[in-house]
C-alpha cells in the first residue's frame, strides 16, 4: 500500500470584494462547504467551515457560493492539507451577480396570455356595464302603467315589466363581479410572474479561492471568518445547602452560557466554544487630545437643522427551552454536560462537549459550561432605614482561574427558588456575596427616639440644627448564632458650613464608608440564639441661621 503524505497548504494573499478577479488560466470549479467549528464571542463569532474537494493538476479556482452575507471579508483566512504540494492564493469575497431566470421566454408567453385573458374579461365588464345602463334608463324613460293611446295597463303588466328591467339589472352586474374577481386573480398571477422574472438578489456571499496543486489529490480546505451577528450572555445558577447540625453550609455556582445568533446560517451539529475575548473594541487604548482651559465663546445663532439618528435594533431573544418528558417511575438523576475550561493569562474559552445546532434568528440557546461547589459563610444583612426586613446572605471565596463575569443570577436556598440577584466581575480568589431572600426567623426594628430642630447659639442665635437619634433592636430566633450585619447612613456634608457629627449615645460601628460609599456604617456582631441586641445612633447636623439644608441622597 503506498502512503501519500500529507502537504500543508499556506495563505498566500487575501483579498476582499474589491479585489482583482481571478487568473483567466485558473479553471473555476464549483465548492461547497459545511460549518465545522463556531466560537462565540460576547460581540461576535468565528466561524471555521470545511471544504473538502478533489483537485486536479495545477491552477484551480474554487467558487464557494453558500457563505452568509454577514460575514467580514477581511476576515477571511484559508488554512487546509493535500495529498500533494498546495499553495493557497488569493481569496476574493464577493456578492454573486444576480441572474436572470433560465426560463424568461416561457414567463413572458405567460406574462402575455394572462395580460390577454384580463383585456377579454375589461370588454365583458364593459358589456354588462352598458346593458345595466340601458336596462336603467329603458325603466326611466318608459312609463310601465300607461298604454299606448294613455290608458292605464292591467297590474300584471307593471309586473312583468318591472320584473324584465330588474333581471336584465342583476345579470349585468352579476356578470361585472364575476368578471371583476377573475381579474383579481390574474393580477396576483402577473404579479407572481413579474417576481419570477426579475433578477433575485443574493441572499448568500459567493468566496472564490485561487488555489495551485502539484498532482490531482483530495484537499481539505479549512475557511474561518467573523460574523457580528452573534453573542453570549453569561447566567448563573446559585444553589445554596444552609446546612444543618452535621454539616456546614455549601454553595454551588453553576454558569451557563445563554448563545443567540441572527447571521442569516443555521449552525448545524457544530463543534460549538464560548470565549470571553472582546472582540468589537478594538486592539489599543483610545488616544487621548489636549484639554484646554479657555473663556467660551459666545455661540453664532444658526438656523436649526434636523440631526438624522438612528437607534441600533436589538432582538428580543427568547429563552430556548426543550420539553421535559416524564419519567414512568424514579430513576437516576440525569447529569448536565458541561463545557471544558481551556484558560490562559489573557482570555478563558469554554468548548461544550459533543456538537450543537442552533438556527439563525431561532432564539437563545442555554448551555451549561462550568460549576464548582465551595463552603459558604452565611450572615443576615439589613438596612432597616429603607426596609426593616433581614436578607440571609453567602459570601464565598471564587476559586476558579477563570474570571467570573457579570450576569443575573438565578438564586435557589436549599432547593427552593427565591428570585434573582446580579453577579458582578470577579476574579480568582476574591470574595463573592449573594443574597438568599428573607430570613423570617431574624427579627429587626427600627424606631425613632429624638427628632429636634431648632437653634443654636450663647445669648444670639447663631446657627441652625437638626438633631436625630435611633435604635435598631435585632433578635435571632434560630436555635444556633447566626451573624448579623446592619447598615445606615450618617449625613455627610460637602460644603464647610453644614458640620455633621456622629453623638456619643451611638454604639461605636464595626466598620464605616463600606463598599466605598461615604457616610454608609455597619455594625455587625455574632448574634447567640434567642439574643436580643440593641444598636443606638444619634447624630447632630448644624449650619448658619440665614440658610436652607436639606438632607437628600447622593447624586
Amino acid at each position: 500500500m503506498r502512503t501519500i503524505a500529507k502537504c500543508l497548504a499556506t495563505t498566500s494573499l487575501v483579498l476582499v470584494t474589491a479585489a482583482l478577479a481571478s487568473p483567466s488560466w485558473a479553471a473555476d470549479v464549483d465548492a461547497t462547504s459545511a460549518i465545522d467549528t463556531v466560537t462565540v464571542y460576547p460581540d461576535g463569532a468565528t466561524v471555521t467551515r470545511v471544504i473538502a474537494i478533489d483537485l486536479t493538476s495545477g491552477d484551480s479556482t474554487l467558487v464557494a457560493k453558500d457563505f452568509p452575507l454577514s460575514l467580514d471579508p477581511s476576515s477571511l483566512r484559508v488554512e487546509g492539507e493535500a495529498g500533494a504540494k498546495l499553495t493557497i492564493g488569493t481569496i476574493d469575497a464577493r456578492p454573486p451577480r444576480a441572474a436572470p431566470p433560465v426560463n424568461l421566454p416561457e414567463l413572458d408567453k405567460r406574462i402575455e396570455a394572462l395580460k390577454d385573458e384580463r383585456a377579454d374579461l375589461q370588454g365583458a365588464i364593459d358589456a354588462a356595464a352598458a346593458r345595466r345602463k340601458f336596462a336603467q334608463r329603458f325603466a326611466e324613460a318608459s312609463p310601465a302603467g300607461l298604454g299606448e293611446k294613455g290608458e292605464a295597463r292591467p297590474i300584471t303588466e307593471w309586473r312583468a315589466a318591472f320584473t324584465a328591467v330588474a333581471e336584465e339589472v342583476a345579470a349585468a352586474e352579476t356578470a361585472i363581479r364575476d368578471a371583476a374577481r377573475k381579474q383579481r386573480e390574474i393580477d396576483r398571477q402577473i404579479a407572481q410572474l413579474e417576481a419570477d422574472r426579475a433578477a433575485k438578489p443574493p441572499s448568500k456571499l459567493e468566496v472564490r479561492i485561487d488555489v495551485a496543486s502539484a498532482a490531482a489529490t483530495k484537499a481539505t480546505l479549512r475557511v474561518t471568518y467573523a460574523v457580528r451577528n452573534a453573542r453570549w450572555l453569561p447566567l448563573y445558577d446559585a444553589r445554596l445547602d444552609t446546612g444543618a447540625k452535621d454539616r456546614k453550609p455549601q454553595l454551588e455556582l453553576i454558569r451557563r452560557a445563554e448563545v443567540t445568533q441572527s447571521t442569516g446560517e443555521d449552525w448545524s451539529n457544530v463543534a460549538l466554544g464560548v470565549s470571553t475575548v472582546r472582540i468589537a473594541r478594538g486592539g489599543s487604548a483610545p488616544e487621548l487630545n489636549s484639554l484646554v482651559a479657555r473663556y467660551p465663546q459666545v455661540p453664532k445663532p444658526q438656523a436649526d437643522m434636523a440631526m438624522p439618528s438612528s437607534a441600533p435594533m436589538q432582538r428580543q431573544m427568547q429563552l430556548f427551552a426543550g420539553k421535559k418528558e416524564e419519567a414512568p417511575e424514579p430513576r437516576e438523576r440525569a447529569d448536565e454536560q458541561q463545557a471544558v475550561a481551556e484558560i490562559g493569562d489573557f482570555q478563558a474559552t469554554f468548548k461544550i462537549p459533543g456538537h450543537v445546532s442552533l438556527g439563525a434568528a431561532e432564539g437563545a440557546k442555554s448551555l451549561r459550561i462550568a460549576s464548582m461547589s465551595v463552603p459558604a459563610d452565611l450572615a443576615v444583612r439589613a438596612a432597616p432605614v429603607l426596609d426593616p426586613t433581614a436578607f440571609l446572605e453567602a459570601s464565598f471565596k471564587q476559586t476558579d482561574d477563570a474570571t467570573l463575569l457579570p450576569g443575573k443570577v438565578a438564586i435557589y436556598r436549599d432547593g427552593v427558588f427565591v428570585g434573582r440577584g446580579k453577579l458582578s466581575a470577579s476574579a480568582k480568589d476574591d470574595i463573592v456575596r449573594l443574597g438568599f431572600g428573607a430570613d423570617d426567623k431574624v427579627k429587626i426594628e427600627r424606631a425613632v427616639l429624638k427628632r429636634n430642630e431648632g437653634s443654636a447659639g450663647l445669648i444670639v442665635t447663631t446657627s441652625k440644627t437638626d438633631e436625630r437619634a435611633f435604635k435598631t433592636t435585632v433578635r435571632n430566633g434560630h436555635d444556633f448564632p447566626i451573624h448579623v450585619a446592619i447598615e445606615d447612613q450618617l449625613p455627610v456634608s460637602e460644603n464647610e458650613e453644614i458640620v455633621v457629627e456622629m453623638l456619643p449615645a451611638t454604639t461605636p460601628p464595626t466598620a464605616k464608608d463600606i463598599r466605598d460609599k461615604r457616610g454608609v456604617l455597619e455594625w455587625s456582631f455574632d448574634a447567640k440564639p434567642g439574643e436580643v441586641k440593641d444598636i443606638n445612633f444619634a447624630w447632630r447636623a448644624r449650619w448658619p441661621k440665614d440658610k436652607s439644608m436639606v438632607i437628600a441622597p447622593s447624586g
